[in-house]
């Protein structure tokens, strides 16, 4: 499992840190298939529990709401995501009346798939997008990161009081504050190192960064735990299998996409 999960980050990690330093419709397409993906192994979790959720509706209007977020920004945002609204209703309506009484719970997933995958997942292109977005894109993106492996490495050797123990039975509270330490650091060094490529005159300094990583990795672990949450209620494991040793890529962005929304507040809070 983790020779796995190794392989997989080493061949994936230098791709989406291109990705992350090009930028533009390249780096909004990547985010925007990812989120799809995510948002089509969401409304099949809940399909295996015996809800309804418009199939192709929840990744193609969370990958919308990327790109649109690129191409338009939010007002553009919130239009697409009224269409989607009015759109799912119609199909749901259409289906109580053709006999699913539990149609009103099936417009609530799939109008949830799209906010929660896509509206959310776009921030990732809006913290992109924002002046020097790519050293703070990679500042945040990177301190969760390293706080997810310090808590994992942390908790496995030191970790004897559980986290939570229902939703996620192997977390301890010894490694979330692991997390946020490793994360912490992991901002603060990263800062340090972008703000030489950045440049006389950036915005990004190492004492933004540390507040980045010790906030981040102090919140993200609940994205986590709410995947986790819908995991265990239809009982299985991973969304899915795409990714050999990592599960699937809701498994994979469920903390990205606390970071990119926290994140993009946080910069134009620091900035």
């Amino acid at each position: 499992m983790l020779v796995n999960r190794l392989l997989v980050t080493i061949v994936l990690l230098p791709v989406g840190m291109g990705l992350i330093a090009w930028g533009g419709i390249a780096f909004a397409l990547t985010i925007a298939l990812l989120v799809g993906i995510a948002a089509w192994e969401y409304q099949k979790l809940f399909r295996m529990a015996g809800f309804q959720p418009v199939t192709w509706l929840v990744p193609i209007g969370a990958a919308t709401l990327v790109l649109v977020r690129l191409w338009g920004g939010f007002n553009a945002s919130a239009i697409a995501l009224s269409l989607f609204i009015l759109t799912s209703m119609s199909f749901h309506l259409f289906a109580y009346e053709r006999g699913r009484d539990q149609a009103g719970t099936d417009f609530a997933i799939t109008l949830t798939g799209i906010l929660y995958c896509g509206w959310i997942g776009a921030y990732m292109v809006s913290l992109r997008e924002l002046p020097e977005g790519k050293w703070w894109f990679l500042t945040a993106l990177c301190a969760v990161w390293i706080a997810d492996s310090g808590a994992y490495f942390i908790g496995k050797g030191f970790g004897k009081h559980k986290l939570s123990p229902r939703l996620s039975p192997k977390k301890t509270w010894e490694g979330y504050f692991g997390g946020v330490l490793t994360g912490t650091l992991a901002g603060w060094m990263f800062a340090a190192i972008w703000m030489i490529g950045a440049g006389p005159g950036t915005t990004l300094l190492p004492w933004k960064g540390a507040l980045i990583g010790f906030l981040l990795s102090a919140a993200t672990p609940l994205g986590d735990l709410g995947e986790s949450m819908i995991k265990r209620q239809v009982g299985v494991k991973d969304s899915s299998n795409i990714l050999p040793g990592h599960g699937g890529i809701f498994d994979r962005i469920d903390s990205w996409l606390w970071a990119g929304v926290l994140g993009y507040y946080l910069v134009l809070w620091l900035k």
